[in-house]
């Protein structure tokens, strides 16, 4: 890795992916998600409709669900979050939701209560085939990230996501980004082999 391209930072609020049984059960039969805005990833959406979480301590309310819809639901929140909720999520990748909590989602049509699916997103970027060339890295491969500003950091252990429909952006959670005092949008630097490896030796 050589190139210094910059990476757009995306920032995940807490949010909900929905399969299209459990959305007729929070909205009503037939229902389907309204696009009110198109997130960075060609395709998704965040949705008009939002949903409770409740939790064995706490509640979340409003909560955007986004689209489109999946073949099983999926709870994606902060650390804070699992703190105020009383749920204690693993980090995973997306889709990664075997042996993970459940949580009771309520919405205005009724509840739905979820055996698993509760999950802190682990940080990750996005590519397209041609991206990964350019910035020499192959699907599943863990970088690191140098961030900038008035509170820089290096984070570690982010996983490249790399697929034909995807767009270049680097996808962290409200907590990480606020530690490193990023906005969305904000680039970053994958640090090259070398840089890597002399911070791992350290």
């Amino acid at each position: 890795m050589t190139t210094t391209r910059k990476i757009p930072t995306g920032i995940s609020a807490r949010h909900v992916h929905v399969s299209q049984e459990h959305l007729e059960l929070l909205f009503g039969p037939g229902h389907k998600l309204t696009s009110i805005k198109a997130l960075t990833q060609p395709g998704q959406f965040a949705a008009d409709e939002r949903v409770t979480l409740v939790g064995p301590k706490g509640v979340i309310q409003k909560v955007r669900i986004l689209g489109p819809v999946r073949k099983a639901t999926q709870v994606e929140i902060s650390r804070t979050d699992c703190y105020a909720l009383g749920v204690a999520s693993p980090v995973r990748e997306s889709g990664d939701i075997k042996g993970t909590p459940g949580i009771v989602i309520i919405g205005p049509y009724g509840p739905v209560k979820i055996e698993q699916g509760v999950i802190v997103a682990k940080r990750h970027i996005h590519f397209t085939p041609e991206d990964a060339k350019e910035f020499g890295v192959t699907d599943g491969q863990k970088v690191m990230v140098k961030t900038e500003g008035e509170r820089p950091l290096i984070f570690d252990d982010v996983v490249a996501r790399v697929r034909e429909d995807f767009a270049l952006d680097l996808h962290l959670d409200t907590d990480e980004a606020n530690a490193a005092g990023l906005n969305q949008g904000d680039m970053v630097t994958i640090l090259d082999d070398a840089a890597t490896s002399a911070i791992r030796r350290a």
